[in-house]
């Protein structure tokens, strides 16, 4: 699992530099170094503490699903290194890296693989109906995007009643008994489905729900932050903007899997600045840049630095992705 990962996570820094060059054909490198190294630096400490910020809470999250999952004796040092590990995993394509979180639970804790594995399917799908949430503002105002937050709406239905309906969920499980391919597995699904029980209830995706609308809210707010330092005026309108653009290209990167959202995430940040708010490309390409640098990127660095930390303290039984001890 591991060299595989590694085989991913290096792919995608590949494919971000790809993007990034593409990025600078599109609005011209010169302008567009311009316009990074220009931006005002007094705002750099608050982009990286929104995205902290929405980390933090995230990093709470998990813990609470552990507990419901009945995880209660991990320190909770131990969590939070196992958490921000799997940040490092954030380019990896479909964020399938995040299940690093599952691998490093079971290494250094015993949790077996498929009793965990419901709980990173619950953050991304708590995440993704408070996106629509945020964006819902911006897609009653300007009638755009809501493709996506529909496509997503309808995919999160369809597993919390997936799972909710337990005759519905036992019946596909016998059939996955009976098939030659299938049969050996089916106790891990059998593990996995009770777990998700456990999680995939009224109160506790209300619970991670209003984690994510909160949580996701600072980045939202990173990223109005980021249009003011380029020059747009601050004003309700433009934090509503801010808040509908990064919540929509972030449901759009995770509908097409693509690694981190690269590309999509970059694309739809600098066509929305230019449809709704008007700014040459080079500045919608700035704006692109730096909040990416802030969240996503950013947030790999903290996951890299976790990971070598989980690596040489919690002495799992295999090295993490190459990192010595």
């Amino acid at each position: 699992m591991l060299n595989n990962l590694k085989t991913k996570f290096i792919l995608g820094i590949a494919f971000g530099v790809v993007v990034l060059a593409g990025l600078g054909l599109y609005a011209d490198f010169h302008k567009l170094a311009q316009g990074v190294l220009g931006f005002p630096l007094k705002y750099v400490p608050f982009l990286l503490g929104l995205t902290l910020f929405n980390y933090l809470l995230r990093f709470f999250k998990w813990q609470f699903y552990l507990h419901r999952i009945g995880v209660r004796d991990l320190p909770w040092q131990t969590s939070m290194m196992l958490f921000f590990s799997g940040l490092s995993m954030a380019v990896t394509p479909g964020k399938i890296g995040e299940w690093l979180k599952s691998y490093l639970l079971r290494e250094v804790h015993g949790t077996p693989f498929a009793r965990s594995a419901p709980v990173i399917v619950a953050e991304r799908l708590t995440d993704g109906i408070a996106m629509v949430l945020l964006a819902s503002g911006g897609l009653v105002i300007f009638r755009t995007g809501w493709q996506v937050a529909l496509l997503v709406t309808v995919l999160c239905v369809f597993i919390i009643t997936a799972i909710q309906v337990r005759r519905a969920a036992l019946f596909f499980l016998g059939i996955a008994e009976m098939l030659p391919l299938l049969s050996n597995f089916t106790h891990h699904f059998h593990d996995m489905y009770e777990s998700a029980t456990a999680i995939f209830n009224f109160k506790s995706l209300a619970v991670g729900i209003v984690i994510g609308l909160v949580s996701w809210s600072g980045e939202c707010l990173a990223f109005y932050l980021v249009l003011n330092g380029l020059g747009q005026e601050a004003s309700l309108l433009l934090l509503l903007q801010a808040t509908f653009i990064l919540a929509v290209v972030s449901l759009g990167g995770s509908i097409f899997l693509m690694p981190g959202g690269l590309g999509i995430a970059e694309g739809g940040i600098i066509g929305l600045c230019q449809a709704l708010l008007g700014m040459p490309r080079d500045l919608a390409a700035t704006a692109a840049i730096i909040i990416r640098l802030s969240t996503l990127w950013f947030g790999v660095c903290v996951g890299l630095l976790f990971l070598a930390l989980a690596n040489r303290r919690l002495k799992p039984r295999s090295p993490l992705l190459g990192l010595g001890k």
